[in-house]
């Protein structure tokens, strides 16, 4: 992957999507190959000295990481499992099918908060029994939920209870994970989320400005191919946990600009669970260090 910038001045080179032999600027036509390198353009001969080897697009660092591909500016970041310690077989044994899934649906929301504010959220449970009862009684059991920090992973883990009751039938001889629910959260906005039966859904925050995130939603199916079990659960999760996420964040959102606010302290148990915020103790860290060390 390249900076989608000409290296002679400096024009945006493609927009859109598709595919492509090679990579032309729509400005002067300097000409690229796939590999980064320069290839040719008009009259480029007559510039003495120039040697088309060393013109090069500037290169943007990608990872694989369980066929998702992720992008870093850095290019002296560690790598992402220096980062995320264990996530990548973790994520493998879940879902031992997501080598073959594909977008299925996405579900994008605009929320009206700091991208923190929602992230915070997503990242403790001590709100999930007063205001997600479909999820603390339909999926989790909430006495076993904790989050722990995993390098720079939040991982969630929790016992199921009333898979009978689930709104699609579960095959729990599958495969030893086939019955639980484990999500992945990857600082700073990304997460894994698996739910019984090995359905995976994922959450990217893209902050828009500093009072607005998007979050993009993904569900996945095997070859992407029509299933209505996924489908279903997306429009269910759409109209319960999201829905009510939305009216918590937001209502932070204007809270924090009101004079009357003083922040008061987390509620940190050293024994973890659901009742503690200890893992948005340590996300507020990640913070501090991010801006530290800007």
């Amino acid at each position: 992957a390249y900076y989608n910038v000409c290296q002679h001045r400096a024009h945006e080179l493609l927009s859109g999507e598709g595919n492509t032999k090679l990579i032309v600027c729509p400005y002067h036509a300097w000409t690229y190959e796939l590999s980064g390198g320069l290839r040719a353009g008009p009259n480029i001969k007559s510039v003495p000295g120039l040697e088309k080897s060393a013109i090069c697009l500037s290169q943007v660092r990608v990872e694989d990481f369980c066929g998702f591909l992720f992008v870093n500016l850095d290019p002296e970041a560690q790598p992402m499992e220096r980062w995320f310690p264990g996530v990548r077989d973790e994520l493998s044994a879940f879902v031992p099918q997501i080598a073959e899934l594909k977008p299925l649906t996405w579900v994008e929301v605009v929320e009206h908060c700091n991208w923190k504010v929602s992230i915070e959220n997503y990242s403790e449970c001590y709100h999930c029994a007063r205001n997600h009862a479909a999820f603390t009684s339909g999926v989790i059991k909430p006495k076993t939920y904790d989050i722990q920090p995993q390098g720079y992973c939040l991982r969630h883990t929790t016992e199921c209870q009333n898979l009978d009751k689930m709104s699609y039938a579960i095959d729990l001889e599958a495969n030893e994970h086939a019955g639980d629910y484990s999500s992945w959260f990857l600082w700073p906005m990304f997460s894994f989320q698996v739910y019984p039966g090995n359905i995976l859904n994922t959450y990217h925050w893209r902050a828009l400005d500093v009072d607005h995130v998007k979050v993009w939603r993904g569900w996945y199916a095997v070859d992407g191919e029509d299933t209505e079990v996924v489908r279903a659960l997306a429009v269910q999760d759409r109209t319960t946990t999201v829905e009510e996420d939305i009216r918590l964040v937001e209502s932070v959102q204007r809270g924090l600009k009101s004079r009357g606010y003083r922040p008061g302290p987390l509620v940190v148990d050293p024994r973890g669970g659901v009742n503690s915020e200890h893992s948005v103790k340590v996300l507020q860290q990640w913070m501090r260090e991010a801006v530290d060390g800007a």
